[in-house]
């Protein structure tokens, strides 16, 4: 399973079907299992499968919460324990009775469950938490790559000196991890942008990945800073990062602390001080661990993570179970993302719980399609309604009919700026099973130039550092790291703001098309 030539870089020019290059995989069809595998699985439906990759602390912690609430949505659907293609998505089943890491099963009661995950942090303390902790029977050591001393909060040195020192080894179990898939769809970075291991070894992963399987898809889930973060460097990290973002993911859904720590602000307070206490559903709540499959303590960070851990379920609810409209993964990128590098989508989930022994009346319905829109549900810090979408997706769970979703997307078009030239830009998806103590949920994705002022914010921050050169030397002494990759990824930041400030200027206007990629003939 050598490296394949098909795929090339964002960002080189060039025709992408050259004279002396072959034609590149179609996108979404998957990477394939070596042919001894197809013969295993004959007889099997083609199911799409996909791996997370979760890096560094951050990674690790979101990730620990994605699976738990995957193992107890699952658990709520599977009432028989039977290994069906919904688990397969997501999850090994692995014959441990002669010990080790026996055979797939996959047909039939489920035997151990492996999680489709890699799992990677310079420290061990997170991930030996997870080893220890209720969840450590859905991993095992071969998906596992630690060092005991950290990066320092420094890009260079997890991208720079880990990133290369463990190169073989990520790629080795990549691939492993890959051989077990029918067919691997798609990856899902978990990762954070302002320390050293999650901003720099997470997007060193980043490019391995375009590398060795430039026909899978990249989605990248990554955690922005806040205002008050405590990393001096954490501007330098972002910055840095955001330049692999830019040229190497497929699509990036931007979350941001600030916005996290309001939601659960905001949910404690309805509950607590609100007139609802008793009527909610406990384990309706986007912030709950309740319910879940692995009995466990709740730690202070668990109800933000849950919080992303929710957004990544819903996302890939139509990739694991039945619904009257569908939305494949690779539609998400082909719909949303009209141009490269304007792939940074923006997330919104409603609702944030649910009131117990209540029926669901239209108007509840349709405030849950206007919540989508507000800023007090976003997961950024921003504002769409009043900003320009390029496109948005509507992906809805649970008891809600096509012509709910038509219909409120009638309602909600009069107030909201889309590009002139993508007016009608909808993808709607509808998919049956509902999340754990809810009836029905939605997940909005939109892609909108509202994330351009975290991005200015982020470059402002960025330069008081750099324009007094202060804490350079931390990064310049790294073997492979010099000034000139601060200077690159600044200028690759200010291209991207000035991309979103291009299309802005149209919002009312005439129309005036952002540069596009040049095709050589």
């Amino acid at each position: 399973m050598g490296r394949s030539t098909a795929g090339r870089r964002r960002g080189e020019g060039g025709s992408a079907v050259g004279k002396d290059r072959p034609p590149r995989p179609l996108r979404g069809s998957g990477f394939r299992a070596p042919s001894s595998k197809e013969e295993a699985a004959a007889g099997r439906s083609a199911m799409t499968q996909s791996v997370v990759v979760q890096v560094g602390q951050c990674g690790n912690q979101v990730g620990c919460r994605f699976w738990d609430l995957a193992l107890r949505e699952h658990a709520a659907v599977n009432k028989k324990g039977i290994y069906d293609e919904a688990l397969s998505s997501f999850f090994r089943n692995v014959d441990t009775r002669s010990g080790g890491d026996g055979p797939d099963i996959y047909k039939g009661k489920i035997y151990s469950l492996k999680a489709r995950a890699l799992l990677i942090d310079m420290e061990e303390g997170v991930v030996n938490e997870i080893l220890q902790g209720p969840l450590r029977d859905v991993f095992d050591s071969k998906q596992l790559i630690t060092d005991v001393s950290g990066s320092g909060n420094n890009w260079a040195v997890g991208h720079k000196l880990y990133g290369y020192q463990y190169r073989e080894s990520i790629v080795e179990k990549l691939r492993k991890t890959a051989e077990h898939c029918d067919c691997l769809q798609c990856f899902f970075i978990i990762h954070s942008m302002g320390g050293g291991t999650g901003s720099g070894l997470g997007t060193f992963v980043l490019n391995l990945l375009e590398d060795e399987f430039p026909e899978v898809y990249r989605f990248v889930t990554s955690v922005y800073p806040s205002g008050e973060d405590d990393v001096i460097t954490s501007p330098y990290n972002s910055v840095l990062a955001m330049k692999e973002l830019n040229e190497h993911a497929d699509c990036v859904l931007p979350i941001e602390n600030e916005s996290l720590f309001d939601i659960v602000n905001k949910i404690h307070q309805m509950i607590n001080f609100g007139k609802l206490g008793s009527t909610v559903k406990q384990n309706s709540l986007v912030t709950s661990s309740a319910g879940s499959a692995k009995t466990v303590q709740e730690k202070p960070f668990d109800a933000m993570n849950n919080i992303v851990a929710n957004l990544l379920l819903n996302l890939t609810s139509s990739a694991r179970f039945e619904g009257s409209l569908n939305m494949d993964l690779n539609e998400i990128s082909m719909n949303l993302v009209p141009f490269p590098r304007l792939h940074y989508l923006v997330s919104s989930l409603t609702p944030l719980y649910t009131l117990a022994d209540v029926n669901v009346p239209s108007r509840r319905l349709d405030q849950m399609f206007s919540d989508a829109f507000s800023r007090d549900h976003q997961l950024i810090q921003a504002d769409p309604k009043h900003s320009l979408y390029l496109a948005c997706a509507l992906l809805v769970r649970g008891n809600v009919q096509v012509s709910d979703l038509r219909r409120n997307i009638e309602r909600l078009k009069p107030s909201l700026h889309f590009v002139s030239w993508n007016q009608e830009g909808w993808k709607t998806g509808l998919c049956s099973v509902p999340p754990v103590g809810h009836s029905h949920s939605l997940l909005a994705l939109a892609n909108n130039t509202c994330v351009k002022p975290t991005f200015i914010e982020l470059k402002d921050k960025f330069m008081k550092l750099y324009k007094k050169k202060a804490h350079l030397h931390h990064y310049l002494h790294i073997d492979g790291m010099e000034q000139s990759c601060f200077s690159e990824a600044i200028s690759s930041l200010s291209d991207l703001i000035e991309e979103y400030n291009e299309l802005d200027a149209t919002k009312g206007g005439p129309r005036i098309d952002p540069s596009r990629l040049q095709i050589a003939i």
